[in-house]
């Protein structure tokens, strides 16, 4: 018995041992045959699935003005990164200390002697380290220019193994001015304003390059199949920056006066609908106010418009009954009347009154008063003018976002016996300021209603790619008759009404006044929302507006007293500027042209393509990445010669005769402020050029438009 069991042990353990063997052989074997017979095959596929195509980010286009000054650009920065596997050792080992105390001064993160040990640790071959970021901080153009010239960098990136991974960062030369309507785009693709209604058209189209994935990061490979990136196109908006300027500043100052909650503000032309400035601004803090919202057009914005609205109420009456007459009379009683089963309040007891008094005084009870006797029999019939009016659909803005506006219908289930004289003197309906100011700015215009506009183009440098025109929303809104009779009681109202403390004898203004209560928490409350809305000259309209200033809260409530005087500030200011630009030319330029374009300096590659596109001959070398300046050639081989002008570290560049946009890109660059006047190129610069460039200090350039002045043709070209 013992023996079997012995025998059957010494089995087993024979079998198990040959199973061990056959399956360490069989693994021997599957090896063997990975490495020899299929190596190639899985060394193709690891390196395949280590080599990826990623996009390469297209530079943005940029916003400009009306007259095409840059309201929003994207400058280039870098990440400085290393391959140590290109650079041969005898080059390493005589400049890494050079390189170590170079890195180490510029970006004073670490010592000398702690990059000496990471640029030594990274080129040991036995690491195999392709790839490593020197330092996370974003660098400049110019300081790329400066470190490309450094040991072992300057032997580029094939055998210096230098890496710069640019990064474009969007710019505001006029920094906050416009701040919500430019608008921005996140890493999301959501935003607000043109940076996010017109992205396709910025954004460009990205391109892509191989890049090989590695410990650090992914380093390009640049094999000649990598495509090129499309830069984006620019838009153009219909902005001025000097009415910009001042509705701001008017709107800013009558903010902190009233300590009011929020502002808005919009100057439109009145025959092309193009908008001319809106202002945004919120409170953020206590006497402090930014662009946080945009009140104009959003729904935070779209609210009960109060006494603005009685226009609308008054021209349906006059439409609906077109024997009414200005000087006809109505009995407004002692400042307190139930109509329509709700009482309406006057602020003052007016009595018997004429409709231009009950326009012009902004009586609740005079228009309720109409309003029910024209309608209270078909109420349908005052909803239907409004909707012929425009004011029940959205107006189709260029920015998305527009609030869609609400105007009751008595099939709507909110409608009661109170809902028509209510409405009649704007409440239980909204509206955003910009689709008030649209019905505002027909009457202005004749009685065709316009599209409000905010961009006129899109645009490839100086080609046009999409132009866009004015849209006529609306060819009549009310007939002839009816728009005589609401411009005289406009009128009135600046004259001898609410807003009579914003007339001016220097030219006529034409609006209506809105106070209205806010509606918090289900109740009507003792805060109030403030406006005015007209247009001026009266009697040869360029202009409309719209103020709104929210919840004013030192002691003056009405809209005459808190948002007509910042329309009055912003009509001095453009009827002045306008006036001025009407003057006569006291010179005029030379009839005789030079057949080659005056360009004083710009970028040498763009200025070969353009020299090139026009035919004119052009000599003079360089790294097409320098700036050049521009002068008639001597020979006659060429009518142009471009030379360098060399730009120092440290130093301000000489900026006269280049573009808004190339200045930004040398002066910010160098961390210099920079503030404009004028438009076209720089023709001086506050700041001269070769003094030291201290980080912070303002520089202020003056523009001019190519042209304005008789000069000799300079070609400049400059190297960052």
């Amino acid at each position: 018995m013992k023996g079997n069991v012995k025998k059957s042990i010494v089995t087993r353990v024979r079998l198990a041992f040959l199973g061990v063997c056959l399956f360490s052989a069989a693994i021997v074997w599957r090896i063997t045959h990975i490495q020899f017979t299929e190596g190639a095959k899985w060394s193709a596929l690891e390196q395949e699935r280590r080599v990826i195509y990623q996009p390469v980010f297209a530079t943005r286009g940029n916003i400009y003005s009306d007259n095409e000054s840059i309201m929003a650009t994207s400058l280039p920065f870098y990440r400085v990164a290393w391959d140590p596997s290109v650079v041969n050792e005898a080059l390493f080992n005589q400049k890494v200390d050079s390189l170590a105390g170079l890195l180490a001064g510029f970006f004073g993160d670490r010592t000398k002697q702690e990059y000496y040990r990471r640029l030594k640790n990274a080129h040991d071959p036995k690491r195999g380290v392709r790839y490593i970021r020197l330092n996370s901080r974003q660098i400049n153009f110019q300081e790329k220019k400066e470190l490309a010239a450094w040991p072992i960098f300057r032997e580029g990136k094939n055998r210096g193994g230098v890496i710069f991974e640019k990064i474009d960062k969007r710019f505001r030369p006029f920094g906050g001015l416009a701040q919500r309507t430019i608008g921005f785009l996140n890493e999301d693709k959501n935003g607000a304003g043109l940076e996010f209604t017109f992205n396709r058209h910025l954004a460009g189209r990205d391109g892509e390059a191989l890049f090989e994935r590695l410990p650090g990061g992914n380093k390009p490979i640049y094999d000649g199949t990598e495509v090129k990136p499309q830069p984006g196109y620019d838009v153009k908006t219909t902005l001025d920056i000097n009415l910009q300027d001042m509705a701001e500043s008017a709107l800013y100052k009558s903010l902190v006066q009233n300590n009011a909650q929020y502002g808005t503000v919009i100057l439109m032309e009145v025959k092309t609908g193009h908008i001319k400035a809106v202002a945004n601004l919120g409170k953020v803090a206590e006497g402090v106010y930014r662009e946080n919202y945009n009140y104009a057009i959003a729904d935070q914005g779209r609210t009960e418009p109060g006494s603005t609205f009685k226009l609308a109420s008054m021209m349906a009456a006059f439409e609906e009954n077109p024997d009414l007459q200005l000087t006809d009379t109505i009995n407004t009683g002692r400042g307190a009347m139930k109509i329509g089963g709700a009482v309406k309040t006057d602020s003052h007891p007016y009595g018997r009154i004429s409709l231009q008094q009950v326009f012009e005084k902004s009586s609740n009870i005079g228009v309720a008063l109409l309003t029910e006797r024209t309608f209270s029999k078909n109420p349908e019939q005052y909803t239907n003018h409004l909707k012929h009016f425009g004011l029940d659909k959205p107006l189709g803005f260029q920015m998305s976002g527009e609030a869609r506006p609400y105007i009751k219908d008595p099939n709507d289930r909110s409608w009661s016996r109170t809902s028509l004289s209510t409405m009649s003197i704007g409440y239980e309906l909204k509206l955003a300021p910009l689709q008030t100011l649209a019905f505002y700015n027909a009457v202005a215009n004749g009685g065709t209603k316009m599209q409000p506009m905010i961009v006129s183009e899109i645009k490839q440098a100086d080609k046009v790619i999409e132009r866009f025109e004015p849209v006529v929303l609306i060819p009549k809104i009310c007939s002839e008759e009816t728009l005589q009779k609401v411009r005289t009681m406009m009128e009135g109202v600046v004259e001898h009404g609410t807003a009579r403390s914003i007339r001016t004898t220097d030219y006529l203004i034409a609006g209506k006044t809105g106070t209205a209560w806010k509606f918090k928490n289900g109740a009507y409350t003792r805060t109030y929302s403030t406006s005015f809305c007209g247009y001026f000259p009266a009697d040869k309209p360029k202009y409309s507006c719209i103020v709104v200033v929210d919840s004013p809260r030192n002691g003056r409530i009405y809209g005459g007293d808190v948002a007509a005087p910042v329309f009055r500030e912003l009509a001095d200011k453009a009827m002045a500027r306008d006036a001025a630009s009407e003057r006569p030319l006291l010179a005029r330029a030379p009839v005789r042209r030079s057949p080659v374009p005056l360009v004083k300096a710009g970028l040498q590659d763009e200025l070969t393509m353009m020299f090139g596109q026009l035919g004119v001959r052009h000599e003079g070398a360089g790294a097409t990445d320098d700036w050049v300046r521009t002068s008639r050639a001597d020979s006659q081989a060429a009518d142009v010669q471009l030379r360098p002008m060399p730009l120092r570290p440290g130093r301000v560049p000489n900026v006269e005769g280049l573009t808004l946009r190339d200045a930004l890109f040398l002066l910010e660059n160098r961390g210099l402020r920079v503030r404009t006047s004028g438009t076209g190129r720089v023709t001086s610069q506050s700041v001269a050029a070769g003094t030291p460039a201290r980080r912070g200090t303002t520089v202020l350039l003056t523009l001019e438009p190519i042209g304005m002045k008789a000069q000799p043709l300079a070609v400049v070209a400059t190297t960052p």
